[in-house]
């Protein structure tokens, strides 16, 4: 596709299920990368969808993939709804990351459910998805896949950091961006809150009512893959069966959970942004408006940390998948072997027809 101007949708639903992130995005290349949201909606799962995407981890490979038929034919009516409720036409593309229903990157293993080519049909246009799972085949780790975005559209920044579902952060290293995930967030913050009959803890209310529980802050900060070197990525299945188990060990009333848990993501995230000196970090993600989450990263840091508008901090991770599917388009890489692991840079994805 020989052109410089693209109108396209990002979509996006990350592990913490708060939703399809969806936005429509300008992206104008003249030099440099320029972009520009021009509308974005974030549709909250109903409670059914809720339940069978909590418990992916639970279906083998047959039942994942008559649920992947199902997701697919559920994302496609969300997407249908906000082309239709905000007008949009001439669209050069849907880029949709689908949902992680399986990533074990070390058995050469990635699922994200709704990526079927039969979005394309359903929806009538083209489709650019399925980021992941070429980069695995190539050895990597299939995630992060944001950093070229950061990389090219906010290159203004020391670090980019996203705080959702799991924090993960990209910079650059000896002239190479490098990314990786650090720990998780809201899949655990949230895990817990749900027990309250809440969705979220709102501005981290619940976590600042709570105390530290230094046994347990001890044995999250000890965990092994705190250690061990990037390129590294996370999974709901690493969290069932490191995190929440420890956690419930200590049989703690919610608010220290949360409170503790909080500490344990700032000293996490504040041991990777503290290797630079006078340094700027964007902070993006669901997590960036959880109040007390934010002054516990800042009391462990003195790098300044740059919370941006509203509508970044929800739709940077559907924008920048946005982008890889213009970058697919392009066939221009948009998978760095330095971020994944993977043996060589490429141009992942897939792209359908109607």
């Amino acid at each position: 596709m020989d052109k410089n101007h693209y109108n396209v949708l990002g979509i996006m639903s990350g592990t913490s299920l708060d939703g399809v992130d969806v936005a429509h995005c300008i992206f104008d290349k003249n030099g440099a990368w320029k972009f520009e949201i021009k509308a974005s909606e974030t549709y909250s799962y109903p409670s059914d969808w809720l339940t069978k995407l909590k418990d992916l981890v639970k279906l083998n490979l047959d039942e994942l993939r008559e649920l992947d038929e199902e997701y697919t034919v559920f994302l496609s009516e969300v997407i249908q709804k906000f082309i239709t409720e905000h007008n949009i036409n001439g669209l050069d593309a849907i880029c949709s990351h689908g949902h992680t229903a399986l990533h074990q990157p070390e058995n050469k293993l990635t699922y994200q459910v709704g990526n079927l080519p039969k979005l394309a049909t359903l929806l009538n246009a083209t489709v650019v998805c399925d980021f992941r799972v070429e980069d695995v085949e190539l050895g990597g780790q299939g995630a992060p896949l944001v950093p070229i975005g950061d990389e090219l559209l906010f290159p203004q920044y020391n670090f980019c950091l996203n705080l959702g579902g799991f924090a993960n952060i990209s910079t650059h290293v000896n002239g190479k961006r490098i990314a990786y995930d650090i720990c998780p967030v809201n899949i655990v913050l949230n895990h817990y809150v749900s027990t309250l009959g809440l969705a979220y803890d709102e501005g981290g209310k619940i976590a600042r009512s709570g105390a530290v529980h230094q046994p347990l802050l001890d044995a999250l900060n000890a965990l092994g893959f705190y250690k061990s070197p990037y390129p590294k990525s996370l999974g709901l299945e690493w969290v069932k069966s490191e995190i929440l188990p420890l956690i419930d060990a200590y049989h703690l009333d919610i608010k220290d959970i949360l409170h503790t848990f909080v500490e344990h993501v700032a000293i996490q995230i504040s041991n990777e942004i503290n290797q630079q000196k006078q340094a700027s970090v964007l902070t993006t993600g669901g997590g960036a408006f959880n109040t007390f989450l934010m002054e516990r990263i800042a009391h462990h840091t003195q790098n300044k940390i740059i919370i941006p508008d509203k509508s970044i901090i929800e739709n940077k991770e559907a924008l920048i998948f946005a982008f890889l599917g213009v970058l697919k388009l392009r066939n221009e890489n948009n998978c760095l072997s330095s971020v994944t692991g993977a043996i060589k840079d490429h141009s992942s994805g897939k792209i359908y027809n109607p």
